[in-house]
C-alpha cells in the first residue's frame, strides 16, 4: 500500500500526508539516529582499555573521538546535501546506515591506532547522510507550524544513543571483566573493545531494512513550483542575503556543541579518574543521565519556546539557545569545584539537559527559514559547521587542557570548565546578534 503523500493544491496550497504515518516516519528514523550515535559514541566508553591496549595518549584518543570522524562527516555532508535536494533521500540513508555499520564493525577488527583512525572516518562519512536527509523528509511530512515536534523527537537520538552505547558498553565490559580476549570463529582473538565495536555495529542491516518501510515524500515549500534545484551559486546568494540568521544559526548553535561533545567524551572518564569509580559503573550511571536529561531537555525545548512566543517574541528558538548555552556554561564550570560523585553527577545532569534545550527549535527553524530545494546543503552546512567546531574542537580542547595545560590527567573535570567558560559566551554572543534578523524572516513567513 503506497503511503500517504502531501497534495500539491490550486495557488499552491499544501495538504499534508496522514500525521499517523508522518509519526511512524519519525519513529523509524528516531531509530536509525539512535543507532549512529550508539555506534558513534561507544568509543567515549572505552578510552581507557583503547588507550592501555593501543598505548595511546589522551590528545591521541581524542583525534579518534573528533577529528577522525569530523573530517569524512564535514566532506561529505555538503556534497551529500546536495545529493538530497536532487535524488531519493530515503535511497541515501539506507546506503549510509550500512556504510556506517560496516566501519563500525572494521573499528572492532582493527589491530593497531592507524587501521582504528580510518575505520573511524568510513563511519563518520556514512552517518553524514542521515540528519540533512531526514530533517528533508520530515519538513514534507508535517506542517512548518507542527514540525517542531517530530524534529525534537527525531533528536532525542543523540541522547538515546549516547545512553544506550554507555549503559550496554557497560555490560559488555562487566561481562567480559575476568577475560583478556574473546575468540570469535573466523575472526580470532579479540579483546572485549573491539567485540564491543562489532556487537553495536551488527544491527545496522535491520535499521536499513527498516528506513527501506518509508516511502519517499513529495517536496513541498519550494519557493517555485516549477523551479529545479538551484545552483550553488543561488544557494550562497540566498544565505549571504539573510546572513545574519545563518551566523547565528550555523556559527552560535557548533559553540554550544563544543559544549555537548566535551561533556558526553570525558565524563566518563571525569568519574573514573577523579572520583575513583569503576569504568563499567561510570557507563552505566551516564548513559542513564545522557539518555533521560538530554532526552527531556530536546523535548522541552518546544514548550519553552512557545512559552516564550506568547510574549510576542518571534526570534523564540534563539532566545531559548541563549539560555540554553548560558545555562550549559554554568553547570559545566561548576564540575571541578564538586567534592563529591554525587555533586558532579547533579551538575553532569544539569548540563546534559541544557545543552540539549534548543537543539530542536533550531533545527525546525532552519527548515522554515530555508526554502525546501535548498535544504539538503543548508543542513549539510549546518552539520559541517557543528562538527568543525563541535566534534572536532570539543573532545579535542579538552583533552589538549588536560595534556598541555594542567599536565595532569586527572585534571580532566578543570579541563572541560576551563573550554566551557570561553564557548559558552561565544555561542550566546552570536546567537544574540542574529536574533532580531530571526524574528523578521520568521514574521515575513
Amino acid at each position: 500500500m503506497n503511503a500517504p503523500q502531501a497534495e500539491l493544491k490550486s495557488g499552491g496550497a499544501v495538504v499534508y500526508p496522514s500525521p499517523v504515518y508522518g509519526w511512524y516516519v519519525t519513529l523509524v528514523l528516531l531509530l536509525g539516529f539512535t543507532f549512529s550515535f550508539v555506534d558513534r559514541q561507544v568509543l567515549n566508553l572505552l578510552v581507557e582499555p583503547i588507550r592501555k591496549d593501543l598505548g595511546i595518549s589522551d590528545t591521541e584518543i581524542s583525534f579518534l573521538q573528533g577529528f577522525a570522524f569530523a573530517l569524512t562527516y564535514v566532506l561529505a555532508s555538503i556534497p551529500i546535501g546536495r545529493m538530497v535536494d536532487r535524488f531519493n533521500r530515503v535511497r541515501i540513508m539506507i546506503w549510509g546506515v550500512l556504510v556506517w555499520s560496516a566501519t563500525t564493525i572494521a573499528c572492532g577488527l582493527s589491530r593497531n591506532y592507524w587501521q582504528l583512525l580510518v575505520a573511524r572516518m568510513g563511519v563518520g562519512a556514512g552517518e553524514a547522510t542521515l540528519s540533512p536527509a531526514a530533517w528533508s523528509v520530515l519538513a514534507d511530512y508535517f506542517h512548518p507550524d507542527k514540525l517542531a515536534r517530530p524534529i525534537s523527537v527525531y533528536l532525542m537520538g543523540p541522547y538515546i544513543g549516547a545512553g544506550i552505547a554507555m549503559i550496554a558498553g557497560a555490560e559488555v565490559l562487566d561481562f567480559t571483566r575476568e577475560v583478556s580476549s574473546i575468540h570469535v570463529p573466523l575472526l580470532g582473538n579479540l579483546a572485549p573493545w573491539q567485540f564491543t565495536f562489532i556487537a553495536v555495529g551488527l544491527p545496522g542491516v535491520l535499521i536499513a531494512a527498516l528506513i527501506a518501510t518509508v516511502h519517499e515524500p513529495v517536496r513541498t515549500g519550494r519557493r517555485d513550483l516549477a523551479m529545479v534545484v538551484p545552483t550553488w551559486s543561488e544557494v550562497r546568494a540566498y544565505m549571504w542575503l539573510n546572513k545574519r540568521v545563518y551566523v547565528a544559526l550555523h556559527l552560535g548553535v557548533p559553540f554550544i556543541v563544543v559544549m555537548l561533545y566535551g561533556l558526553q567524551s570525558w565524563t566518563p572518564t571525569i568519574l573514573v579518574r577523579v572520583y575513583g569509580w569503576d569504568l563499567a559503573d561510570a557507563g552505566r550511571t551516564y548513559g542513564v543521565i545522557a539518555l533521560f536529561a538530554g532526552s527531556i531537555g530536546v523535548l522541552s525545548g518546544p514548550l519553552v519556546a512557545r512559552a516564550i512566543e506568547r510574549l510576542g517574541k518571534g526570534d523564540a528558538a534563539l532566545v531559548v539557545a541563549m539560555i540554553g548555552a548560558a545555562m550549559a556554561t554554568a553547570f559545566l564550570v561548576t564540575i571541578p569545584f564538586q567534592t563529591t560523585a554525587t555533586g558532579a553527577l547533579v551538575c553532569i545532569a544539569g548540563a546534559s539537559f541544557s545543552v540539549t534545550l534548543p537543539l530542536a527549535l533550531i533545527t525546525s527553524a532552519m527548515q522554515k527559514v530555508t526554502p525546501n530545494e535548498m535544504r539538503g546543503v543548508v543542513n549539510g552546512a549546518y552539520v559541517v559547521t557543528t562538527n568543525v567546531i563541535g566534534l572536532a574542537l570539543g573532545p579535542t580542547l579538552v583533552a589538549a587542557c588536560t595534556d598541555y595545560v594542567f599536565g595532569d590527567p586527572a585534571a580532566v573535570a578543570q579541563s572541560l570548565g576551563l573550554v566551557s567558560l570561553f564557548m559558552g559566551p561565544i555561542a550566546v554572543l552570536l546567537l544574540y546578534s542574529g536574533a532580531s534578523a530571526f524574528g523578521e524572516k520568521r514574521s515575513l513567513g
